[in-house]
């Protein structure tokens, strides 16, 4: 039986039906009820059963629900993101920069900041451009295209990859 089959609800269940359906079933299976050592001894193994039902359909529909952020205007969203940018924290403000309501030329200059920030200098190089495209007479755009595509260019030497993979040998990164 999987998950939801255990606390008798259907696949689409949400937070709140999962919740509702593992008390009821706790309540009935107790082992604090049963007096008889074998009575007990199966309650327990049930409410065992039942739990880790409870945590896995919990973390099904949690995984499930799909997050949904309010757009912003592009001038919030750009002035978080250079917040969040200058307190080095980079996915928080790729997050944030995605919540503006449209996209200018400073929009794609600040997306390629945060992707310098993160390394990926490939993306980095065409938020870049596209700022470009939209500006072309910026020259804080062009430094930023050409930074990244020389930090690109380094990236592909065997020594500074060497270097790269050292460095995440010593200071490993969570993954997403």
């Amino acid at each position: 039986m999987n998950a939801f089959e255990v606390l008798g609800l259907t696949a689409d269940a949400n937070e709140q039906q999962i919740r509702r359906a593992y008390h009821a079933r706790v309540k009935r299976c107790h082992p604090d009820q049963f007096t008889d050592a074998e009575m007990q001894r199966k309650a327990q193994e049930e409410l065992t059963e039942l739990n880790l039902a409870y945590e896995e359909a919990l973390k099904r529909a949690l995984t499930m629900k799909p997050t949904v952020y309010r757009r912003v205007p592009p001038g919030e969203a750009k002035a978080t993101a250079r917040r969040l940018l200058s307190q080095d924290r980079y996915e928080s403000a790729l997050v944030q920069l995605g919540r503006a309501e449209s996209r200018d030329d400073e929009w794609y200059y600040i997306q390629g900041l945060i992707l310098m920030g993160m390394k990926q200098f490939g993306s980095a190089h065409q938020s870049f451009r596209e700022a470009i495209r939209l500006q072309p007479d910026n020259n804080d755009y062009r430094a930023g295209a050409l930074e990244a595509a020389v930090a690109l260019k380094k990236r592909q030497h065997w020594a500074y990859r060497m270097a790269d993979w050292a460095d995440g040998i010593i200071h490993p990164r969570k993954k997403p």
